[in-house]
């Protein structure tokens, strides 16, 4: 089992193993070696969220990058999705994302790009982690003109608006349409704003004041309850909270009732489908993903390809099976037309243009999936072991399943990035599943806690 990598990079408290200034070095020498293949000059783009911490490693890394002959290319406070943009538009050979997205201050984490703005394979994180925990690269030292230089690119900011403007229809504009952003304090602080400006709407703006510490405080993508009050408040047409990284992005309607990344998904792949720009009528989501968006994506006449959970593993089956729409539950859409990787300003401007091609409010385009209700529980644990091997565990998940009866699901799964696991369970009775959820965490508590 790996060490280092979780289901989104290398993640944990800022100055505590992993996430120290030598084991980012680590990380930057061997990103640097394994992305270093033929050619002159290399290069890497390194960007970051908002975070205090996010200075030291983003130093440790452009050393230890440097330390190989690579050049290092600096974007500073940058959506993640804008350096998957970054990384290919600058041809880099890969791209580096110090931020651990929608944890509070105190944790951070680096993820990699490919030089395609891809996430990167199990096999080549664990390739990585091979190599710096066998030291077998550290007698890799060039010297005088080989080592690496580090720039910072001014204009990265400007390329990455320009870039999600063009994502949105021409001869369309956001004139007479007031939106309440949330920033969450993190990456898109700057961006966000500006784009939707730009288009033409009136932004009613929370949390764009980062100062190090206060990134995804009470705000952002896991408070939606903070943009569902504003719009309200304001009498806004749409509540937008993106996350620390601005990977993601979940909304509120006009009454202020919360609009999930399903809900995104059902309206966009229907829309995508009438337009015929949805690849071979099939929308790729993870198994998270509620089953009524399955229920109204049948009725639609489109196909429901479930895979694990993490947006990499949806872009996987996505590149694979040749799709255009993707995402999760969370508010990670990814639509390969214009990205690579989930954006929430994509994923807003999408959702914005249906509103305003049809004229329709969110609360009507919602009502194409009825919700199931469904109960989420984390728990903590000491170890990961495999549930499946603990009796008391495998013999309360067998009972839950019975009572379900073929009227719900059940899935239970370890945090790829906590020490946590996580029972879901959805179907028609919420006290049933209720009960159910409750019962199995209580068995985990004592058997795993």
């Amino acid at each position: 089992m790996r060490k280092l990598f979780g289901t989104d990079g290398v993640r944990g408290t800022a100055n505590v193993h992993p996430m120290t200034t030598e084991m980012a070095m680590k990380m930057g020498r061997t990103a640097a070696y394994i992305f270093k293949q033929g050619g002159l000059r290399h290069r890497i783009v390194i960007g970051k969220d908002t975070r205090v911490s996010g200075y030291m490693l983003e130093s440790a890394l452009t050393s230890g990058i440097c330390s190989m002959g690579v050049d290092v290319l600096l974007v500073g406070p940058m959506p993640t999705p804008g350096i998957a943009f970054i990384t290919r538009s600058l041809r880099a050979d890969a791209g580096v994302v110090i931020s651990a997205s929608h944890n509070s201050f105190e944790d951070n984490g680096i993820k990699f790009f490919s030089k395609d703005g891809l996430k990167l394979p199990d096999a080549i994180e664990a390739k990585m982690e091979k190599l710096i925990s066998s030291g077998e690269i550290d007698h890799i030292r060039p010297t005088a003109g080989e080592v690496g230089k580090a720039y910072r690119i001014d204009d990265a900011a400007g390329r990455y608006v320009e870039y999600a403007k063009a994502s949105f229809p021409k001869g369309l504009t956001l004139e007479g349409m007031k939106v309440v952003l949330d920033c969450a304090n993190g990456a898109a602080y700057k961006v966000a704003p500006r784009v939707l400006r730009e288009l033409g709407a009136d932004v009613y703006v929370l949390h764009d004041k980062p100062d190090g510490m206060n990134i995804n405080a009470k705000c952002g993508s896991l408070h939606p309850e903070v943009i569902q009050w504003a719009v309200v408040e304001q009498g806004a047409d749409i509540g937008i909270a993106l996350d620390g990284d601005a990977d993601r992005a979940i909304f509120c309607d006009e009454k202020g009732r919360e609009f999930d990344g399903d809900k995104v998904m059902a309206v966009c792949a229907i829309d995508m489908k009438a337009r015929k720009a949805l690849a071979k009528n099939t929308l790729v989501a993870t198994v998270m993903s509620n089953l009524g968006l399955e229920l109204a994506m049948k009725k639609a006449g489109i196909k429901l390809v479930r895979t694990a959970v993490g947006d990499r593993y949806v872009v996987e089956e996505m590149l694979k099976g040749g799709y255009s729409l993707g995402g999760e539950q969370s508010g990670h859409i990814v639509f390969l037309d214009y990205n690579t990787t989930g954006d929430g300003m994509i994923t807003t401007l999408q959702t914005l243009s249906i509103m305003k091609r049809s004229g329709k409010k969110l609360s009507q385009l919602g009502k194409v999936m009825t919700t199931y209700p469904q109960v989420l529980v984390n728990v903590k644990v000491k170890h990961k072991k495999d549930i499946m091997e603990v009796p008391a565990i495998r013999k309360k998940v067998a009972e839950a399943e019975s009572k379900l009866d073929g009227d719900g699901r059940l899935l239970i799964r370890y945090s790829g990035t906590e020490p946590k696991l996580r029972i879901m369970a959805e179907g028609r009775d919420k006290a049933l599943i209720a009960a159910l959820v409750d019962a199995l965490a209580g068995t985990v508590k004592k058997e795993l806690g």
